[in-house]
C-alpha cells in the first residue's frame, strides 16, 4: 500500500482533525467568559480559579481514564456525542443563573472533551497506515492548536457586539463536523478489544501499559516538555508588562506562539515518520531549548525576538505530535489510553509545572523563574535517550474498514 493517503483516508484524517478544532476551540471558552461570569454571578477570584481548576481535571486529567474505557469497550460512536456536549453546554455556561450551574455546564463540557481526545486520536490510529500516523497526528493536533488559538478572538467579538446569548450560534459548527462524521461512518471504526489485540501484533514484545517503562518515562518528558509550552504563554504577558511594554505586544507575541506550534505540530509528525518518532522528539528539544534561552535574554519586541519566539513554540510543539504516535506504539493494545495521557495527563501536569513557576517568579521575578524553568526541557531531553523506540512490522499497515 502507498505510503501516500488515499482521498478517502486524507477526508476521514481531515474530520478528526476538524473534531479536533472544535473541541479545542470550546475548550478555551473560559479564558474570555470568566470576567463577564465574575460579575454577573459574583465570582471571587479564588472562586474563578477553582472553576478552571475543575475544567482542567475534566478536560484533561481524566483523559488517561477515559482512554482506558474505550480500550476496553470500544464505543466509537462516541465521537457522534463529544463535541456536541462540549459545544451545548460551554456554549450555555454565559448564561447560567448561578454558581451550581456554571460549574456543572462547565463540568459537562470539559467530559466531553476528556473523552474525545483519547477516542479521536484511537480513530486517527486506525484509519491510517502505520508509515503515516505520525503526519496524520499532525494534521489532528494542528487542528486543535488553531482552535484553541482563535477561539478568545472569535468569543470577544461575539460578547462585544451581542452579548452572551449569542455565543449559542456556535455550537452549529460543531453539529455540522459532527454530521460529516456520521455520513463518513467513523462511529462504525472497529476500536474494540478484539481490534486492539489484532493490533497488539504488530509488535510481539509489547508490555500492558501498567508494566510499560517506556511509557511512564514518555508521559514525564512530555510533562516536563508540557511545563514550558503552559508556562510561557502564561506568564509571558506577565513578564512584558514588568518589562514596560504595551498589552498589544503581549497580545501580538502570544498570537505568534500559539499560532507558531500549530505550525510546528503540522511538521512534528511528519518529521517522526521520516526520522523515527525518538530521533524527531529529542532532535526538536535540542533545538528547542537554546531558542527559548535566546528569546527570554531579551523580551523587547524586535523582528529577532519575534522570530526566536516563534521558533520557540514551533519546536515546543512539533513533539506533540510524535509523543501520541509514539505512545500508541509502546502500548498499541491501549492506543486510546496512551492518546490520553499524552494529550491530557501530560499537559495537566505541565499546567502543576506552570504553578511552580508562578511560585518562583514571586521570589525571584517572572523573567528569572522562567529562565529556570528552562530546565524542564533539558530533563525531559534526557529522559527522552532511555525511552525505547518499538520496531514496526508488516501487519501494521493494515486499515480497518468502515
Amino acid at each position: 500500500m502507498s505510503k501516500r493517503m488515499n482521498n478517502s483516508i486524507f477526508f476521514n484524517v481531515s474530520l478528526l482533525g476538524a473534531g479536533h478544532f472544535f473541541s479545542d476551540f470550546y475548550a478555551n471558552f473560559l479564558p474570555a467568559l470568566l470576567p463577564i461570569v465574575m460579575v454577573k454571578l459574583g465570582l471571587s477570584l479564588t472562586m474563578s480559579g477553582m472553576l478552571v481548576m475543575a475544567y482542567s481535571i475534566i478536560s484533561s486529567v481524566l483523559q488517561p481514564i477515559s482512554g482506558y474505557i474505550i480500550d476496553k469497550r470500544g464505543y466509537a460512536w462516541l465521537i457522534l456525542v463529544t463535541i456536541p456536549v462540549s459545544a451545548v453546554f460551554i456554549c450555555l455556561a454565559g448564561l447560567a443563573d448561578s454558581k451550581f450551574t456554571l460549574f456543572l455546564l462547565v463540568g459537562l463540557a470539559g467530559l466531553g472533551a476528556s473523552v474525545f481526545h483519547p477516542l479521536a486520536a484511537s480513530l486517527m490510529g486506525r484509519v491510517v497506515t502505520a508509515e503515516t500516523k505520525g503526519t496524520a497526528m499532525s494534521i489532528f493536533v494542528f487542528g486543535g492548536n488553531v482552535g484553541y488559538a482563535v477561539a478568545p478572538a472569535v468569543i470577544m467579538y461575539l460578547l462585544n457586539a451581542a452579548g452572551t446569548a449569542s455565543l449559542i450560534w456556535l455550537i452549529f459548527p460543531g453539529l455540522l463536523v459532527t454530521g460529516a462524521s456520521y455520513l463518513a461512518g467513523l462511529h462504525k471504526v472497529d476500536i474494540s478489544p478484539a481490534a486492539a489485540r489484532e493490533q497488539e501484533a504488530v509488535n510481539e514484545q509489547a508490555e500492558p501499559w501498567y508494566k510499560s517503562r517506556g511509557l511512564i518515562l514518555l508521559n514525564v518528558a512530555n510533562a516536563l516538555r508540557s511545563w514550558m509550552q503552559v508556562a510561557l504563554p502564561t506568564f509571558l504577558p506577565v513578564a512584558l508588562a514588568g518589562a514596560g511594554q504595551p498589552p498589544a505586544v503581549a497580545a501580538s507575541m502570544l498570537t505568534v506562539f500559539l499560532l507558531s506550534g500549530a505550525c510546528g505540530a503540522l511538521f512534528g509528525g511528519w518529521l517522526g515518520d521520516k526520522i523515527g518518532r525518538k530521533a524527531g522528539f529529542i532532535g526538536s528539544l535540542i533545538l528547542c531549548i537554546p531558542v527559548t534561552y535566546l528569546f527570554l535574554s531579551d523580551l523587547s519586541p524586535s523582528l529577532l525576538s519575534y522570530s526566536l519566539l516563534a521558533l520557540s513554540g514551533a519546536l515546543l510543539q512539533s513533539t506533540a505530535p510524535t509523543s501520541v504516535v509514539w505512545a500508541q506504539e509502546l502500548i498499541p493494545g491501549n492506543a486510546a489510553m496512551a492518546s490520553g495521557m499524552m494529550l491530557g495527563l501530560s499537559f495537566g501536569l505541565g499546567g502543576v509545572g506552570a504553578a511552580i513557576t508562578g511560585a518562583m517568579g514571586d521570589r525571584i521575578g517572572i523573567e528569572g523563574a522562567l529562565m529556570w524553568s528552562l530546565f524542564s526541557l533539558g530533563l525531559a531531553l534526557i529522559l527522552a535517550f532511555a525511552i525505547p523506540q518499538p520496531e514496526k512490522k508488516p501487519v501494521s499497515n493494515q486499515i480497518l474498514n468502515i
